[in-house]
């Protein structure tokens, strides 16, 4: 497979071969959904949290007398029939939607989600991205002349720091480095986009790991 080659004028200046180590293996569409959903879960903050009659304040002594008032007996305010009592059953932060998947399932997740871009042109690969001033006007304008449709997933060097400086208040981009890649990043956007160095170091993590 192949992607475009740009510079940071937007002009295309040939295509690159995208390496086979990392783009070449098709995965089966179940295990690519379970690697990003569990990806989801483990992201999941838990912040749904309620209280049970152990928990909510008041409730020290029984609200009346047990016989001859002609009402129901109660015990404590506390009770969840009462409006200001303890939740049933309610959500509570001890929760853990963690979901675990082996090394292996997540590195096949991987590239099946980069094989789905390169397999619908969805990969584009730029010479330098290196700027003259971190600003983020001039990031907005390199982004700008590539003439992107859609959302995008810009992959750097882990060296490329000032690049990560200058880019990450762009709208509609995400910026990662190349060891927080993950499929559910991927998947989230319509473009991936590496810098050439970003590219060489994927390749090299790949053929390291395998």
């Amino acid at each position: 497979m192949k992607a475009p080659l740009y510079n940071k004028i937007g002009e295309k200046t040939k295509e690159v071969v995208l390496p086979k180590e990392v783009f070449g293996q098709a995965v089966k569409p179940e295990l690519l959904h379970q690697v990003v959903t569990s990806q989801q879960a483990n992201k999941r903050l838990v912040l749904a949290s309620t209280k049970d009659r152990s928990e909510v304040s008041g409730g020290g002594r029984k609200p009346w007398r047990q016989k001859g008032t002609g009402r129901a007996r109660h015990g404590s305010i506390r009770s969840p029939i009462w409006v200001g009592g303890g939740i049933t059953f309610g959500p509570t932060r001890e929760r853990n939607f963690k979901q675990k998947i082996n090394r292996r399932m997540a590195r096949q997740g991987l590239m099946g989600a980069m094989f789905e871009k390169a397999k619908n042109d969805q990969v584009v690969v730029m010479e330098d991205l290196s700027l003259k001033e971190i600003k983020t006007k001039e990031a907005a304008a390199i982004i700008n002349k590539l003439s992107l449709d859609g959302s995008i997933l810009l992959v750097i060097s882990q060296k490329e720091k000032e690049v990560k400086r200058a880019f990450r208040n762009l709208p509609k981009l995400k910026i990662t480095s190349i060891d927080q890649l993950t499929a559910w990043q991927i998947l989230s956007y319509r473009y991936l986009v590496l810098t050439k160095k970003g590219l060489s170091e994927l390749k090299d993590m790949f053929i390291k790991k395998s």
